[in-house]
């Protein structure tokens, strides 16, 4: 028997272990589903279209948020990004729990569209630990670093905002957490 669908949006400062979670919680969660959001921009060496984004040209795109095929979308630096509407809805009229990892800003443009969707905050244990998270990852000079974490500062500060909070100071336990909210809406017939 499958389950009722429903949307859940996962949204945290950079470095707080959103990609992580959303890793975990697909092996938990058998009817688990991750959308893929559309860009413009170019693939980078290795990614593939439709898996790590739906590659389209600007006026496709534009011709998407033209005719309301977004949940959300924004302009990021030199390129589009957005989720698209028709495939979530397709995922959730089939019982699937879809989860949107994205920024908070989408994530209230989401909410506007889809008001029964779940809005899950993942929160760093404290500003110094996510600092030292982005630091470790090594991928980012230190101006980049500390423009992500003026960033996390007000987007923590939305998180009340948030039905759901959970802080990812232990791993396991952050997982259990997710998990368990996502079981517990699994079944219930809500609106959207």
């Amino acid at each position: 028997m499958s389950r009722q669908g429903n949307l859940f949006v996962i949204s945290g400062p950079s470095g707080a272990g959103k990609g992580t979670l959303v890793a975990r919680i697909l092996k938990c969660i058998p009817d688990a589903w991750v959308s893929v959001s559309a860009t413009t921009r170019k693939p980078r060496p290795g990614e593939i279209d439709g898996v790590h984004y739906y590659f389209m040209d600007k006026a496709h795109f534009d011709d998407l948020v033209k005719h309301d095929g977004f949940l959300e979308w924004a302009n990021v630096h030199t390129a589009q990004y957005g989720t698209p509407r028709k495939s979530v809805e397709e995922h959730i009229a089939a019982g699937d729990q879809v989860i949107l990892e994205i920024d908070v800003q989408g994530a209230f443009q989401v909410k506007k569209k889809m008001p029964g969707c779940h809005l899950v905050f993942i929160m760093p244990p404290s500003m110094d630990e996510l600092k030292n998270r982005l630091q470790k990852r090594g991928t980012e000079d230190q101006e980049t670093i500390n423009a992500r974490m003026e960033v996390a500062k007000g987007e923590v500060k939305q998180k009340e905002k948030y039905d759901f909070a959970i802080v990812n100071d232990d791993l396991d336990r952050a997982t259990d957490e997710l998990v368990d909210y996502i079981e517990r809406h699994a079944g219930k017939d809500e609106p959207r």
